[in-house]
């Protein structure tokens, strides 16, 4: 396992904070999903008309987001493309999530903007670590 190392202190700062922003963003979507996934309290009704599957994988993801979070901590350079992947993953669960919508399938508008926020997330999370990697 390699670690991007010898940055100077200001990179290393803002990867800093990426890193808490990653966890703080996992633990988020883990305690959200995780909710409604396992009926606690109301949370069920709160989320409305819930698409399951984008609840799943928000689930899955979640737990990515937290070993991203702890790879970018850790410096290490896989946490790259992880970050990559959790993009990519996003996007590709958006296109059934897209095809419920047009095809009049019950949704709550928030979810879209759930996605793109969480794949911009990911996509800027990505570039921030692949332009440290050649600062080095």
């Amino acid at each position: 396992m390699s670690n991007i190392s010898e940055q100077s202190l200001p990179s290393s700062i803002w990867l800093r904070v990426v890193a808490v922003a990653a966890a703080i963003f996992g633990v988020a979507t883990l305690f959200s999903a995780g909710s409604i996934v396992l009926d606690y309290g109301s949370s069920r009704e709160l989320a409305g008309a819930y698409v399951p599957f984008v609840v799943w994988f928000n689930l899955a993801a979640g737990i990515l987001y937290v070993a991203a979070a702890a790879g970018i901590w850790q410096r290490s350079s896989w946490a790259a493309g992880l970050s990559v992947f959790i993009a990519l993953a996003t996007a590709l669960t958006a296109i059934p999530f897209a095809l419920l919508v047009v095809s009049g399938g019950d949704y709550e508008m928030r979810t879209v903007g759930a996605l793109v926020f969480r794949i911009g997330f990911w996509a800027v999370v990505a570039i921030i670590l692949f332009r440290s990697k050649s600062q080095v």
